[in-house]
């Protein structure tokens, strides 16, 4: 009987691991694969750079292999060869399949798959299904997977011919077969580990250049979703209210709050500093509308010019406005953003279960509600989506209206994939301000999604022609044009609608805004660190009557720091969270740890007037700025530390505040 199961045990992990070994190889030929077709054309990088990713991307792929070969041997032991061919080909599959969705994934977000992946679930399921059915090659994807399957499993047959796990040494000795389990069994266990030194394989050890879009090529598919998963399940647990500060290294939100100066001797003097404000001048508060576009992305508006037009009615517009050109997103998807920027959470999705049946205290909507106004959300999609149309009534917003609200206002409003197109937003909102009582100021917050894939536009709309030679981005993507006429069609139509407020007769007491909820998807992958602030950022544009713009529009920024200048400017001073700065306060010579000039990306990464990097890691950091890089141009440490603690308070407020 001893011998029955040794001699099942060896034949097992003989095959776990003539399995790794082959799923090793499908995955690291994934992994040159996607560093191929995404490669910039004349991007230059050192030879020993690209040697580094492909050996850590190789140690990853083992990890993977080797957690699946562990696992396994709960059955390859005791099943027939057959069976294990089946097994190792559904396998090979498996990761296959995630590794070729991975290399999608980065192509449209510019990161290997995060927790925005599970918006598949959580958004519009059928209308997420035919956007990606229309843009990307389904049914290429799905033969490549399976011939590199058909590839992974001849490779595996020829191993096991060859191996002959299933006979080897099975007349030996016990002691030496005992003696092979064992070596082989810690083998398994050293390559789910991924190396020999004391710490396994981590997150961190993603980052092993100074180039993001080398780092971004070290995961596969499978550690990729593994590690989104991990960022679900903390973002989805409240309970512990310090989690989120440990793993950036402060211990408690007093240690965090001492190194940006504010209160630290109790939580509860904390918790007031965060929601206290200057005080606003006494008068009339002003109406207040403010647009989060789709994928209204900084880049377009660098390359504007008559011959180059995608800002059409906007254009004028802009020399009276207050034009913040070096100014991030919050997060990489429209409803994070959306999250990020109405409650100051980087923890998203936040709303979507028992925490946005309850007002949150320090939501915009409500705050603003509170100090007399009329809250109102527009929004050419359906409310539908993520519980917008539940969440947001509960949240502060009088009023939801959305695609279908408009399609009953205007029956020719035709229902996309998305919704109805933007120009009925317009239309919508030039009835509603002229109907708007004098004494009652209102808040309206407008949410874009015409400029989305697959960037279809009004069967009336005429395309505007443009010199592509004037394009000085990347041109990779066969949707850029595509994706630069519905730019033009969103941005032209609020350019009409601005310029409509400003001859009208509420501009006096009308402030308006608008910034992106993301970077648009196809205008490349920022491989060249020179290029590389460019990934996250989006306009943000202030327009109103006798605006003083102060000296920061060209300083990091980001979407943290809108409210903080639109409320004090409206008059509103009620409890929202200090997120940011006031971007038109003039900035000091010497600013403090709150006001410092630095832009935040609710994922963890941050950005100052050198480059940019990922929280506590300095090895990510990467010299990129709107200006050329300076020789001493390296990580600020302080900086660092100091984002850690805002980032890490904003976590902590939402944890302790909604996790009871």
């Amino acid at each position: 009987m001893k011998a029955v199961f040794f001699n099942a045990l060896l034949r097992g992990i003989g095959r776990a691991w003539i399995l790794i070994v082959s799923l090793v190889v499908a995955l690291s030929l994934v992994r040159l694969g996607q560093l191929a077709y995404f490669w910039p054309a004349g991007y230059q990088v050192p030879t020993s750079d690209v040697a580094a990713v492909i050996l850590q991307g190789l140690r990853f792929d083992l990890k993977v292999s080797a957690a699946a070969g562990f696992l396994l041997l709960l059955v390859l032991p005791w099943v027939t060869g057959r069976v294990n061919v089946r097994i190792g080909t559904a396998v090979a599959f498996g990761y296959i399949m995630m590794s070729l969705i991975n290399l999608h994934y980065f192509g449209f977000y510019k990161t290997p798959i995060d927790s925005l992946v599970f918006g598949l679930m959580e958004d519009d399921t059928v209308a997420v299904l035919q956007t990606i059915w229309r843009d990307f090659p389904v049914i290429l994807t799905m033969l490549l997977g399976i011939a590199l399957t058909a590839g992974t499993v001849a490779g595996h047959g020829w191993l096991l011919r060859h191996m002959k796990p299933d006979t080897l040494l099975q007349a030996s000795p016990v002691v030496l077969k005992l003696a092979v389990i064992v070596v082989a069994l810690f083998a398994i266990l050293l390559a789910g580990k991924g190396t020999l030194r004391a710490m396994a394989l981590q997150r961190q050890h993603l980052t092993i250049t100074t180039s993001q879009f080398l780092n971004d090529m070290v995961p596969n598919g499978v550690i990729a979703l593994k590690y989104a998963w991990d960022s679900r399940g903390m973002s989805q647990n409240l309970k512990n209210p310090l989690v989120g500060l440990k793993s950036l290294g402060f211990d408690s939100p007093l240690a965090a709050a001492e190194v940006l100066g504010l209160p630290h001797d109790s939580e509860a003097a904390l918790k007031a500093a965060l929601r206290t404000h200057e005080p606003v001048p006494d008068g009339a508060k002003k109406n207040l509308v403010f647009f989060l576009m789709e994928s209204w992305s900084a880049e377009p508006l660098l390359y504007q010019s008559p011959r180059f037009d995608v800002m059409g009615r906007m254009t004028p517009t802009l020399d009276k406005a207050c034009h913040f050109s070096n100014f991030d997103s919050a997060n990489g998807g429209t409803h994070p953003s959306l999250e990020a920027i109405l409650f100051s959470t980087p923890i998203t999705p936040l709303t979507l279960g028992d925490v946005g049946r309850k007002p949150i205290a320090w939501s915009i909507p409500l705050v603003v509600r509170q100090a007399g106004y009329q809250t109102l959300f527009v929004t050419s999609s359906r409310a539908g989506w993520r519980d917008l149309n539940r969440v947001l009534k509960v949240q502060g917003f009088d009023e939801v209206v959305d695609a279908n609200t408009l399609k009953a206002a205007y029956p020719e409003a035709n229902l996309g994939i998305w919704g109805v197109w933007d120009g009925y937003i317009f239309k919508y909102l030039k009835k509603r301000l002229a109907a708007q009582p004098a004494d009652r100021p209102i808040f309206i917050f407008v949410l874009s999604s015409t400029n989305h894939p697959p960037y279809d536009l009004p069967a009336d709309y005429k395309r505007v022609p443009r010199d592509m030679a004037l394009w000085r981005g990347e041109t990779n993507s066969d949707t850029l044009e595509l994706n630069l006429d519905s730019y033009h069609y969103a941005t032209d139509l609020l350019g009409e609608f601005v310029q409509d407020v400003q001859h009208g007769p509420h501009y006096g007491n009308t402030i308006l805004a608008a910034t992106g909820d993301h970077n648009v998807r196809s205008f490349g992958v920022y491989a060249e660190a020179r290029r590389r602030y460019l990934m996250r950022q989006v306009p943000f544009v202030i327009w109103g009557k006798d605006l003083s713009c102060g000296n920061q529009q060209t300083l990091p920024a980001s979407h943290r720091d809108m409210f903080s200048t639109l409320l004090p400017l409206v008059g509103v001073a009620g409890p929202y969270i200090n997120a940011g700065r006031n971007l038109l306060q003039p900035l000091a010579d010497k600013p403090n740890p709150i006001n410092a000039p630095r832009a935040l990306f609710f994922t963890g990464e941050a950005r100052n007037a050198q480059g940019m990097w990922q929280l506590g890691n300095k090895d990510s950091f990467s010299c990129s700025s709107v200006e050329t890089p300076t020789e001493d141009c390296r990580f600020n440490p302080l900086d660092d530390l100091q984002e850690r603690a805002r980032y890490g308070l904003l976590d902590w407020n939402v944890r302790t505040s909604l996790g009871k």
